[in-house]
């Protein structure tokens, strides 16, 4: 039941708003959707959508990822909320935007015709509805400083990556190269993945060999005082 107690005061829409970030062809990508409905119906647009009387955010940011991915248990993280009283033209909407890591190992690319969505590359970015630019920035932003700190850039895969791979993927975040050796060496010094028995050879004859996070091995790390960074 609805309580009354705040009748006087006014209401708007809450709304959730999902950066759904992809990496492929090593450059990090992000899925958008043509605008269906007005105002501004047809531009380019974040995966989003508003949060029902009986969902908490998380739910809300939930509902729209798997509409757009049908993929669950996705890694997210909310970036922030977005008010300003005339962000969005269709109505006072208070927008908070959550960060999303998909492996696109697994995403239904029929679901990109079904929404008229596509991946564009973080660096090809085209002018979004409303605020949704500045939500990119900001989701980016976190992106890199989480990415520093903790090994949420492994839910980028799944379940196994080369080191090549890896250090695409880093310097895709970064837009910024990275010496090879020394990020091997940082790799190899925190000794938290298990190199697999296979190899991954489309690239070349000799192959390079298929790597894991490894969950125990990474919280012993912590436990034992030390600090990802990379």
């Amino acid at each position: 039941m609805i309580s009354t107690y705040y009748s006087d005061n006014s209401t708007f829409f809450v709304a959730v708003d999902c950066i759904i970030f992809g990496f492929k062809d090593k450059d990090l990508h992000i899925l958008l959707t043509r605008r269906p409905v007005e105002p501004q119906g047809g531009q380019w647009s974040l995966m989003g959508g508003f949060m029902e009387e009986n969902e908490s955010l998380d739910q809300a940011a939930e509902k729209v990822l798997y509409r757009y991915t049908q993929q669950k248990g996705i890694y997210m993280e909310q970036v922030k909320a977005y008010g300003d009283v005339n962000r969005d033209t269709g109505g006072r909407v208070v927008s908070v935007a959550f960060y999303a890591l998909v492996r696109l190992e697994e995403f239904d690319t029929s679901l990109a015709r079904k929404f008229d969505a596509r991946w564009v590359k973080i660096q090809q970015l085209p002018k979004l509805i409303f605020d949704h630019n500045r939500m990119v920035e900001d989701a980016l932003t976190l992106l890199r400083y989480k990415t520093s700190m903790q090994p949420i850039i492994f839910n980028f895969f799944d379940k196994k990556f080369t080191l090549p791979a890896l250090q695409d993927l880093y310097e895709a975040i970064y837009q910024t190269p990275i010496d090879k050796r020394n990020f091997r060496k940082k790799i190899a010094s925190m000794q938290i993945l298990d190199k697999l028995n296979i190899k991954d050879k489309t690239s070349s004859k000799r192959g390079a060999h298929y790597y894991a996070f490894n969950e125990k091995k990474y919280q012993q790390f912590i436990r034992e005082g030390k600090r990802f960074s990379l």
